[in-house]
């Protein structure tokens, strides 16, 4: 017997990856372009019909009833539009009517990037198990998405758990988004990257000024690209205690291209959660590395379909 298929995309500002995803969570077809980020919201959403378009010629194309997106934010799942930071050309804009047309009518379900994380890491990740569990991507950006009782939370919109802009320096710098001191703002490679710049580091004669480097440079003893991810490890414990505190979250997995940094980010965040995360019942929270790598997306949003569907393999999502 067949198992049913959705189809499955995650669009984020650098590409956008679509696949058909079984109900194991196994990927059995695969398309990709790159976003073209700083054009018009036309051309960005011509990308995503291409890869729409490459999923339905597919053989396996007939056995898809649904399709789930994960996409950069904020979206508006209420609403299916969507307003990326990072993709300006996309602001409110209608992504579920247009994925549906290039579907064939399909239902679609939009959550968040974050939200689908979650999805994956719950469904098939570290916080397998967990029936309260904080999901993170701390990357170019700072998301993340809940599971609470057991499923999945996306809020009324698809933004629930979006950690990276809980503010956690009142007199904090700016954020793009139009508050001030947010984890994103401090705990973003990005901003680790700029923080050690500005304290004295410099990078090797490659020239490389990525938050990567700069962990690099912390692994071998660098006090100021120590004394970035510290920071933004602390930055990182207070959003994850604020949590943990308002819905009794036990587990907090960290994902995404910084999340990556192993003990140089997860050491001092452990160590600075112990001082923030006080309360009993916030004590026993445990922090742990995602295990789902780049397919994490297109797994979640996959979830986020079969749970629309009411698909039992799913019914922890």
């Amino acid at each position: 017997m067949h198992t049913d298929l959705v189809a499955a995309l995650d669009i984020g500002g650098t590409k956008i990856a679509g696949a058909l995803v079984d109900g194991h969570g196994t990927i059995q077809k695969r398309a990709q372009r790159p976003t073209p980020a700083q054009e018009d919201g036309d051309t960005v959403m011509a990308a995503v019909t291409e890869v729409v378009r490459e999923l339905t010629a597919s053989p396996l194309w007939g056995r898809v009833d649904a399709l789930g997106i994960g996409s950069a934010g904020p979206v508006d799942a209420t609403a299916g539009t969507v307003s990326p930071v990072n993709v300006p050309g996309w602001r409110d804009y209608p992504l579920v009517r247009g994925v549906q047309e290039a579907a064939g009518g399909l239902p679609v379900e939009l959550i968040g990037d974050g939200v689908a994380i979650a999805a994956a890491e719950h469904w098939h990740g570290a916080a397998r198990g967990h029936d309260n569990a904080l999901c993170m991507v701390v990357s170019t950006g700072v998301g993340g998405g809940l599971v609470l009782n057991g499923r999945l939370h996306p809020g009324p919109t698809g933004n629930a758990g979006h950690i990276g802009h809980i503010s956690v320096d009142l007199d904090g710098d700016p954020c793009p988004c139009g508050s001030r001191g947010c984890v994103e703002r401090i705990a973003s490679g990005p901003n680790i990257a700029r923080r050690a710049l500005e304290g004295g580091w410099r990078p090797g004669p490659d020239g490389d000024t990525s938050a990567a480097a700069v962990a690099d440079a912390a692994r071998a003893g660098d006090p100021v690209a120590v004394a970035s991810f510290e920071r933004a490890a602390q930055a990182l414990a207070a959003g994850i205690a604020a949590t943990a505190t308002l819905v009794e979250i036990d587990i907090a997995v960290v994902g995404g291209g910084v999340g990556k940094a192993g003990p140089v980010l997860l050491d001092p965040l452990r160590k600075a959660l112990a001082a923030y995360a006080t309360l009993s019942f916030a004590r026993r929270l445990t922090v742990v590395p995602a295990q789902m790598g780049t397919d994490a997306g297109l797994v979640g949003a996959a979830a986020a379909a079969l749970a629309r569907k009411g698909d039992p393999t799913t019914a922890g999502v």
